[in-house]
């Protein structure tokens, strides 16, 4: 199986407090991102005005070799300004928990369906590529996922995006909520972890592990809160844990870290060294301590 890579960077990313890409900078790190592969480039999220649209025009004109997608709420308008800066695919994002739903929309379930259909077609109208995300997945009622995510799939989606909005899953729920859904949806799987208890890479991995092919992650692990699933982390893991190939070509992926480092104002990453496939360095291994009670040596 290929895990591919959906980078958000540029929208979830900027979520980071204190991080503020200027329009250099956007079109800059999408043409990195290209370079380096990755499957989707989420560039930002129309809605937010004229500076954010104006940097996504600036990206769609790229002509990247990446496919670039566009963050929307339920609300036709969004789907708009989408199209008016010349994207053609929009990711279409509902919350599905019924905490926020009342609390963020001050709606009910079927009010959330009924705009989900409407935005999906709209979208589809005008000839559209559609995701659609589920926001706070991880603690939605089972039942209305289910019915959320059959809708986009009638709807024309071709993708449902499982967000672990505030971060409370652990591996192993990853693994079993993800499965579970993956048996019943035939619906291709992403997954959106956020790292509040320092597991959004790990989750990442159990969602591969649970058959899920498309992960979400940002450069440095920038994001909204603790952060999201970092770039480098997985793409790391999944070449020398699991022997999988995300499609990357790793020999851009320093000088990416680098530029959004500065860019965001953060420290920019040490270097780690290159660690072969399968293999880990001579020095890796614990001395033999004859009783650990009374060693002072810790792997």
């Amino acid at each position: 199986m290929q895990v591919l890579i959906v980078d958000t960077t540029l929208r979830d990313g900027e979520q980071a407090p204190g991080v503020a890409f200027n329009h250099r900078e956007k079109v800059a790190i999408a043409r990195m991102l290209d370079r380096l592969g990755v499957a989707l480039i989420e560039a930002g999220t129309p809605a937010m005005g004229e500076i954010e649209q104006a940097a996504i025009r600036a990206i769609a004109r790229e002509g990247l070799r990446s496919r670039v997608s566009t963050w929307n709420r339920l609300l036709l308008k969004d789907i708009r300004s989408s199209l008016e800066c010349g994207i053609r695919q929009v990711h279409i994002s509902a919350p599905v928990s019924g905490i926020q739903i009342k609390a963020k929309l001050r709606q009910d379930y079927r009010w959330v369906l009924n705009r989900l259909r409407q935005a999906c077609l709209y979208a589809r109208d005008y000839g559209l590529r559609v995701t659609v995300g589920a926001e706070d997945a991880s603690r939605a009622d089972p039942g209305f996922l289910l019915e959320f995510a059959y809708l986009a799939r009638e709807s024309g989606a071709e993708r449902l995006r499982y967000c672990d909005t505030v971060g409370v899953l652990d591996p192993f729920a990853t693994y079993t909520h993800l499965s579970r859904l993956k048996e019943k949806v035939d619906l291709e799987l992403e997954f959106h972890g956020h790292n509040d208890f320092g597991l959004a890479t790990a989750n990442a991995l159990a969602a591969v592990r649970a058959g899920v092919r498309w992960i979400d992650t940002t450069v440095g692990g920038l994001g909204e809160r603790a952060g999201n699933t970092s770039l480098v982390e997985l793409y790391r893991a999944l070449t020398r844990l699991f022997d999988l190939d995300p499609g990357l070509n790793p020999r851009y992926l320093p000088g990416l870290e680098r530029y959004v480092a500065r860019a965001a104002g953060r420290l920019t990453p040490a270097p780690v060294a290159h660690i072969p496939a399968g293999s880990f360095p001579a020095s890796f291994s614990c001395p033999p301590a004859p009783h650990l009670a009374l060693s002072n040596r810790f792997c």
